[in-house]
């Protein structure tokens, strides 16, 4: 009994902090998901905190901030992260309509219905898949060189994204063995963090360019015209479930079976898919965007813990675009957390952890986050997206991170890391807006060029 004692206690107490840190930073728009949710989870890797707290850290994190991301979303026009730019349309015709209000408890219930339907099927599905592990990661380097080909021909950047993939691998592979001659080891913490803050990086470079400087000039100060607070309920709270109707309910609930069988694909692809699939035939106009945003938000919640959950219970490789990204650290962490390039042997939460303490922490984590953030969207929403716009700085939050990136990579491998992160960041951030090749592409092609490239010189050899 003692021993279950202080993982359990572990678990509840990050599950608490990653609730309330993510809560508030999805109040800021704009933070994406991998730049804001892997450092600090990469941070709390390294604090040395016990497994199970690392994974219920985790899972709170991306319920909580795929709550209340949808606060910006709805009552302000801007989207909250990455996963809410696919609602931003629906959200805006029903500000136009007058019911912003509404637009929030459609898109927040959504999310609570997906997040409690998908731990338990994608633990199901890990299962499934799990007889196979061995022969998949016997063939890791292949699959994450398909994988990579499959997620960039899926993305905005289309052919565009897959042809870069070629020089992005070159120069990964390059930098890395110039951070092994200089160091006597290879880095990846570092490659990892500078393909996070790609686009930022490659932002503070222009803005030091007159011509790009000049692009990103603005005449004044931007407006935003904050929805009314209206409350349409008796009580305190209502029930998740009562706040959809009885179709909204079952396609949210279709949304987030289907999607959380899917682990392979982009979540904002399925964001827009399940969306269009579940809601797009709906002929009333009003009925169509509330459905739509229950079914959208509802899929950001089930594809993030889906595509987390299953190839880190089955497999222990990220084999996905949220595992390649904002969920990088929970496979990847040196020297706490490890995937040998030459073998793809994995010593992570893979490893770590039994798929019933998967389930188990991640239910308790999930409903832990929703049972604060829920409660504290529907009722304080107005308030806190007031208070966020007047007196927090979003170029503070930004240089938070960027100093935590900074601390990091230094610990890794001193200047010479932090020199490789703002290079790779670079390279990745001018891809991203050039070639709309998002971060989970490079990621993918980061893991190429550390699985799949050796495994090509070796049959060359």
């Amino acid at each position: 009994m003692e021993s279950l004692l202080e993982p359990t206690l572990w678990a509840l107490g990050m599950a608490l902090i990653g609730t309330i840190v993510f809560a508030l930073i999805g109040l800021v728009s704009g933070t994406d998901e991998t730049a804001t949710i892997a450092p600090l989870t990469l941070l709390v890797i390294l604090l040395g905190v016990p497994p199970a707290g690392v994974f219920a850290f985790f899972m709170a994190s991306i319920a909580a901030k795929h709550i209340t991301h949808a606060i910006p979303t709805t009552l302000l026009g801007i989207p909250g992260d990455t996963l809410a730019a696919p609602m931003l349309r629906d959200a805006q015709m029903l500000r136009e309509l007058g019911v912003p209000h509404i637009a929030l408890r459609k898109a927040i219930s959504g999310g609570v219905v997906a997040a409690i339907i998908a731990v338990p099927l994608a633990v199901f599905f890990a299962w499934v898949i799990t007889p196979f592990s061995d022969a998949i990661s016997a063939v890791a380097p292949w699959l994450f060189l398909a994988a990579a080909a499959l997620i960039a021909v899926l993305s905005k950047g289309r052919w565009a994204a897959l042809f870069a993939l070629i020089p992005f691998v070159l120069i990964v592979v390059g930098m890395q063995n110039f951070a092994t001659g200089a160091l006597g080891k290879g880095l990846s913490v570092s490659f990892f963090l500078g393909i996070a803050i790609g686009p930022l990086i490659a932002d503070l470079f222009l803005a030091s360019s007159p011509i790009g400087r000049k692009s990103m000039m603005r005449d004044a100060p931007r407006e935003f015209e904050l929805a009314a607070d209206v409350r349409t309920w008796k009580g305190r709270m209502p029930n998740p479930v009562s706040v959809l109707d009885r179709t909204q309910l079952s396609s949210t609930a279709g949304a987030a079976v289907i999607s959380s069988a899917t682990f392979v694909f982009s979540p904002v692809a399925m964001t827009v898919l399940m969306g269009e699939m579940f809601a797009g035939r709906i002929k009333n106009g009003y009925r169509r965007l509330t459905t739509m945003m229950s079914v959208k938000n509802g899929t950001t919640e089930s594809t993030y813990i889906a595509e987390t959950l299953i190839p880190l219970i089955a497999i222990g490789l990220p084999l996905s675009p949220m595992a390649a990204g904002p969920a990088n650290p929970l496979f990847n962490a040196p020297p706490i957390f490890t995937i040998d390039a030459e073998t793809g042997q994995t010593n992570n939460l893979h490893d770590l952890l039994a798929p019933w303490q998967f389930l188990v922490i991640g239910l308790a984590a999930v409903l832990i986050a929703l049972a604060i953030t829920y409660p504290f969207a529907m009722t304080q929403a107005h308030r806190a997206a007031a208070w966020i716009m007047k007196k927090i700085s979003h170029e503070a939050i930004i240089g938070a991170f960027a100093g935590l990136i900074a601390v990091i990579c230094l610990y890794e491998g001193g200047v010479i890391a932090l020199l490789v992160s703002v290079t790779i960041g670079l390279v990745g951030g001018l891809l991203n807006k050039l070639f709309n090749m998002h971060t989970g592409v490079q990621f993918m092609g980061y893991y190429v060029a550390v699985l799949t490239v050796p495994a090509i010189t070796a049959l060359f050899a």
